[in-house]
């Protein structure tokens, strides 16, 4: 996770929130491809069946989806995105080229997990939980090898949050169903605030990271620090978990957390062509963001809201009593989310949507309308009856009034 922190007058970047663990080496001669397959395919092989997302395939890959990857940018001729990307503009304010080796990185990392198709028809390199969305790469922030770091790390705080909303901005005009934000703010922004309520108006499910604050520290009632754009209203906050389903060290304990997915050793293609293992709340939120475009693609008109609450309704290894700060309702589960979806998108009536919302403040909130109940209707029916009597005799009065004044008047 790419974070921006603070220190006195000055926002400071951070880039040692995802934890890159080792290099695997690029796949060799064609001859040789099934026996790497064997290996890249198997190593991440615990990803996918955590998530149950084979399930998801054999409804839907992601095809028809834009997931818009608001990070460092994503080279879009690495082996296992080829074809998939689309790149959109650069709004970090420094003049790193994208031929340049530390440009790039992250993002390439993260986009790889969302749609990663692999090559040799899919049997070598990495699958991502969509392999067949596309990725339109927004970039926002440099990674900390940047050769330009330096000039981003010195912009005033109002730029780089103005950089944050304009890339959400973008996505949205661009059409973008999904965007994943694998990035962290210690402070929020009004102006990144407004864009992404624009979003979820729009439709737009946004997921994001959790962040990398390792668990309970100095914050308030001893959890981790918020994170934004994580802790904004309607955003997916996602924190990590290793192999076994148990928390990972690293992933902040805060009440943003929504679920939970991979986020300790789990294969990524890099920007070099090589396959990493990565950790950290970054590969979490990417996946999760995979997920989240199945569910669109499927149910292209279903609300963000109702995508949220199928992955969160669906998990797995859920907390006993239901929430907790460190995995949120659970992780996620493709298979179940997806067939979830399909019953929301079917109950939509029924669900508070976003033409039943007002602002109060500036804020989106449920308008103050109930649905009457039973009761409510049995009282109205009543009403109505006696408003009908009530014309009714009238009606009849001024009959015979009628009648009497034609007589008097013979």
């Amino acid at each position: 996770m790419l974070t921006r922190g603070w220190r006195p007058g000055i926002a400071l970047l951070a880039a040692a929130g995802l934890i890159s663990l080792a290099a695997l080496p690029a796949v060799p001669a064609p001859d040789a491809a099934a026996a790497t397959a064997d290996g890249i395919q198997a190593t991440q092989q615990w990803v996918l069946s955590m998530l149950n997302a084979e399930a998801a395939w054999s409804v839907t890959r992601g095809a028809g989806v834009t997931v818009a990857v608001i990070d460092s940018g994503v080279d879009p001729d690495v082996s296992d995105l080829s074809g998939s990307v689309i790149t959109g503009p650069d709004y970090t304010g420094v003049t790193t080229r994208p031929s340049n080796a530390e440009w790039g990185v992250h993002g390439t990392w993260m986009a790889s997990l969302i749609a990663g198709h692999g090559h040799d028809g899919g049997f070598s390199g990495v699958i991502g939980t969509a392999p067949a969305a596309r990725i339109l790469s927004i970039r926002v922030i440099p990674d900390r090898a940047d050769p330009h770091y330096g000039k981003y790390e010195h912009e005033r705080e109002t730029f780089i949050q103005q950089s944050l909303a304009d890339g959400i901005k973008y996505a949205v005009t661009h059409g973008a169903q999904v965007i994943s934000m694998s990035i962290g703010y210690s402070a929020p922004s009004v102006t990144v605030r407004s864009e992404l309520l624009d979003a979820y108006h729009h439709g737009v499910v946004v997921i994001a990271s959790a962040g990398n604050s390792g668990g309970p520290s100095s914050g308030p009632v001893g959890k981790a620090p918020e994170s934004y754009p994580a802790d904004y209203p309607g955003v997916i906050s996602v924190s990590a978990v290793k192999a076994s389903g148990a928390v990972a060290g690293f992933s902040s304990d805060n009440l943003s957390v929504k679920v939970a997915a991979p986020g300790v050793k789990v294969l990524a293609q890099g920007r070099d062509g090589q396959y990493w293992l990565v950790s950290g709340t970054s590969p979490a939120c990417a996946l999760v963001a995979g997920v989240a475009a199945l569910i669109k693609s499927k149910y292209p008109r279903l609300a963000p809201d109702l995508v949220a609450k199928a992955l969160d309704s669906t998990t797995t290894d859920r907390p006993a009593k239901g929430y907790d700060s460190q995995v949120g309702f659970g992780i996620v589960d493709a298979g179940a989310a997806l067939a979830k979806a399909g019953r929301l998108a079917g109950a939509r009536p029924v669900e508070t949507s976003i033409k039943a919302t007002v602002r109060y403040h500036g804020v989106l909130q449920p308008a103050p309308v109930r649905p009457r109940g039973s009761g409510q209707l049995v009282l109205f029916a009543l009403l109505a009856l006696t408003s009908l009597a009530l014309i009714a005799v009238a009606g009849t009065r001024l009959a015979v009034l009628r009648r009497s004044l034609g007589r008097a008047d013979r």
